[in-house]
């Protein structure tokens, strides 16, 4: 007690005077750098809008090369959020992690070796009668020794039965002061007994339920992982295509700056020379500043569209290459049968399966749950064989062998919790998760119809959509054409040749856009009926490795399975050596206009009359013209413009 109250101290004593060092007075925590196990390098920086003329090569990427990369860079499964990538959870290691629970469920069943000794020392005091006094006593000790050894083996069976096979021996040396003991004695004893229970826990069903839950979750682990997968090859069809279309996208947009820029200059030409006035300059430097924002806009649609592919591919953000797509979209028409589409959704989606798996495993939890829900009722059989070996008082040995003196056990065990209310509560609860199993199943059916019928409007929308816009895209070219000259010789308003180059622009983008859409929506589609991996020629391979196994160290390692990794045998896609969007027959603006020269309308023979005079133009009736020294009138002289407008052009517009 006194050294208990100076460890206590007082209050406010020495941090020293505590009763642990383990206690904690202060928050403590490890250094970032402490933590952090590994680290990569960061590699060049990337490319922005703002990176002032960077001279990164082409990089051709085909649809099937990018499929591969994915593939093999897919140690944690990636899937494609929007503009941008993510882990998905999945990784190659799930599968094979789950298959250690079989082992762990089988393990039950394995035969269980044990042995023990134990020594012990004993010396327990006793009142004997005083041998010269008899009415008066006197503390003698019993003192003994004793050591009990046990090995066995123990196993318990399919059937839920426990067979156990035993040898005890009690080695014991006794003594007592004046006393002679039968000094020392030995007792070996062999016992075989098995216990079987006939009502819960009885039952092949009920013990391998386990295992067969254990294989089901091997089955959803496996689904799972396939999903990912599937997803994975979706959004990196998704992502190329997306590429595609926004380097279509900013292809028009530069073009649309090139054609403004051209009208811009032009009208400052005029504007120099008293044809123009500073409003219809000021209209086109303001259009000119609109498309340049929008071609920055589109720039970093591309930029983020290879960096969300990038990452996808588990490529670094950069890597002094630009990648470029050189797989061209498919623009044949396809048909498909409704109902062979929903059958086969229904046969080979993944998470259908899954959902039928939670089924299967809630059902044989239900039978389970039904199987202790019942009292329980053991039978127990025993054999024993008891053998004594030991030293009298004169010092001779006497023994007797285990099999003259046997005895054997028979009996049951009978016991039951009144009413069973949580056995009971567990079958009610098991039987509403199966009720839901259900409905998850149906409404997964009901959920693939629609996901299906909505792949096929889209497909017909898409492909509809994109011959449309074939035809908006060559009306708006010739429209564009056509508006451009005629600005170029003041014949009409620019607001008509503004709208004639965003018509054209969002054209050709629209173009773009349907046709890299239906592309898309054709691998939704087989994402949908879970086929996307076959038609892909996607295949899992079982990667093993060795470890220690169930005969321990000292003998050759087993072999278990790994990781599941996923290959590609055959490629699917084309692969035209050159960027994907020249598939689009994008021609740059001077070539649309020299197809324009060749036309019947530039003939040589065409008599265009002679020229007339232009108008200046006028900020409003009255108003005077913005250069004073300009008169407001004078003829056309196409030499003031020799490099800006072709001689055919002028008159044609004469």
């Amino acid at each position: 007690m006194a050294v208990a109250a100076v460890l206590a101290g007082t209050a406010g004593g020495p941090a020293a005077a505590q009763l642990s060092v383990d206690e904690q007075h202060r928050i403590r925590w490890h250094a970032e750098k402490e933590i952090l196990q590994y680290f990569v390098p960061p590699g060049p920086p990337p490319v922005t809008v703002a990176t002032e003329d960077p001279a990164i090569p082409d990089r051709y990427l085909s649809l099937d090369e990018a499929i591969q990369l994915a593939l093999r860079h897919s140690e944690v499964v990636r899937v494609l959020t929007g503009a941008s990538a993510a882990a998905s959870g999945s990784t190659v290691y799930d599968t094979a992690i789950a298959t250690t629970a079989i082992d762990q469920q089988v393990g039950r069943f394995d035969p269980v070796f044990f042995a023990n000794s134990t020594y012990r020392h004993t010396e327990t005091p006793i009142a004997v009668p005083t041998p010269a006094m008899p009415l008066r006593a006197m503390i003698s000790d019993a003192q003994a020794d004793t050591n009990g050894a046990a090995l066995g083996l123990t196993k318990t069976n399919r059937l839920g039965g426990t067979g156990e096979f035993v040898f005890f021996h009690d080695w014991t040396r006794n003594r007592l002061d004046g006393v002679p003991a039968f000094n020392p004695s030995q007792r070996p004893t062999m016992e075989v007994s098995y216990t079987q229970p006939l009502l819960a826990g009885g039952g092949f069903a009920v013990n391998e339920a386990p295992i067969l839950i254990a294989r089901l979750d091997l089955d959803r682990s496996y689904f799972q992982y396939k999903r990912s997968i599937q997803q994975l090859v979706q959004g990196v069809i998704k992502g190329y295509w997306a590429l595609v279309s926004s380097r279509t996208n900013l292809w028009a947009r530069e073009q649309q700056v090139d054609q403004l820029r051209q009208v811009y200059e032009l009208e400052l030409k005029r504007e120099q020379v008293g044809r123009s006035a500073l409003p219809e300059v000021s209209q086109r430097r303001v259009a000119l500043a609109n498309f340049r924002a929008n071609l920055i806009t589109a720039q970093a649609d591309v930029l983020q569209r290879e960096a969300a592919l990038r990452n996808l591919m588990g490529l670094p953000p950069e890597d002094s290459v630009r990648l470029v797509p050189s797989t061209p979209p498919t623009r044949d028409g396809v048909q498909f049968d409704w109902r062979e589409l929903f059958d086969t959704a229904q046969g080979r989606r993944p998470d259908l399966i899954e959902l039928n798996l939670i089924l299967q495993a809630d059902l044989q939890s239900l039978m389970q749950t039904k199987n202790f829900a019942k009292p329980t009722l053991d039978a127990t059989a025993v054999h024993r064989w008891n053998g004594l070996r030991g030293k009298i008082f004169d010092d001779s040995s006497i023994s007797s062998e285990p099999s003259n003196h046997t005895g054997w056990t028979l009996g049951v065990t009978f016991s039951v919790p009144l009413g069973l209310r949580a056995a009971r509560a567990q079958v009610r609860s098991t039987e509403l998760l199966i009720a839901r199993d259900r409905a998850n199943i149906h409404q997964g059916l009901h959920a693939t119809k629609h996901t299906i019928a909505t792949n096929v409007r889209n497909l017909d929308v898409a492909f509809q959509q994109y011959r449309a816009f074939q035809e908006t895209r060559e009306a708006a070219r010739e429209n564009l054409t056509a508006q451009f000259a005629g600005e170029r010789f003041g014949r009409i308003n620019f607001l008509n040749a503004l709208q004639a180059v965003t018509d054209w622009g969002n054209a050709v983008s629209s173009e773009a856009d349907t046709l890299t859409g239906y592309n898309t929506e054709l691998a939704n589609l087989e994402f949908d009926t879970g086929t996307i991996l076959e038609t892909h020629k996607v295949f899992f391979v079982e990667e093993r490795y060795a470890t220690i196994g169930p005969c321990g160290k000292l003998h050759a390692p087993d072999r278990y399975p790994r990781d599941l990794r996923s290959l590609r045998s055959t490629m699917r896609y084309s692969d035209t050596g050159e960027a994907a969007e020249k598939s689009f027959d994008l021609e740059d603006f001077d070539v649309m206009q020299e197809r324009l020269l060749n036309s019947p309308l530039m003939n040589d023979d065409v008599d265009t009359g002679p020229p007339e005079e232009i108008p200046a133009p006028l900020f409003d009736q009255g108003a005077p013209p913005v250069n004073q020294d300009t008169p407001t009138a004078r003829p056309y002289d196409s030499h003031l413009f020799r490099n800006l407008v072709p001689e055919r052009l002028s008159r044609l517009f004469r």
